[in-house]
C-alpha cells in the first residue's frame, strides 16, 4: 500500500493506493498515526479512490483513526470510495459513524 500525504490548512489528506488488508494495516496505521501526532492533526480525510481491496484489518485502521481523532474533538472523513470497498463499509456499519463524500474537495468544503 502506498500513502500520499498532503495538508489543506489544519486538515490532513491521505490518499491510499493498493490493498488495505492484514498485510498492510499495521504499517498504514503507524504512518498515519505518526503524521497525526507530528503535525497535531484533528481533521483527517482518507481518500479511498486508489484502494482496490479492503478487509476487516482495514476497518480496524479506519475505526482506530476515528477513535484517536474523536478523543481530540477531531473528525475523520472518507472520500471517493469505490463499490468493492463501499460494500465493506456498509457491512461494518462505518457509514453510521463516519461521514463520506464523493470527492476530496467536497469533504474539505463541508467544515
Amino acid at each position: 500500500m502506498y500513502l500520499r500525504f498532503s495538508k489543506e490548512g489544519n486538515t490532513l489528506i491521505i490518499g491510499l493506493n493498493g490493498d488495505l488488508d492484514h498485510h498492510s494495516a499495521e504499517e498504514v496505521r503507524n504512518k498515519i498515526d505518526d503524521r497525526i501526532d507530528r503535525d497535531k492533526i484533528n481533521k483527517l480525510i482518507l481518500d479511498f479512490s486508489g484502494v482496490t481491496f479492503m478487509d476487516s484489518s482495514g476497518i480496524g485502521v479506519v475505526i482506530g483513526r476515528y477513535k484517536k481523532l474523536n478523543m481530540r474533538d477531531g473528525e475523520v472523513r472518507i472520500a471517493e470510495i469505490n463499490n468493492n470497498v463501499k460494500r465493506v463499509f456498509e457491512l461494518s456499519g462505518l457509514f453510521k459513524i463516519i461521514k463520506t463524500y464523493n470527492t476530496v474537495e467536497e469533504a474539505l468544503n463541508r467544515a
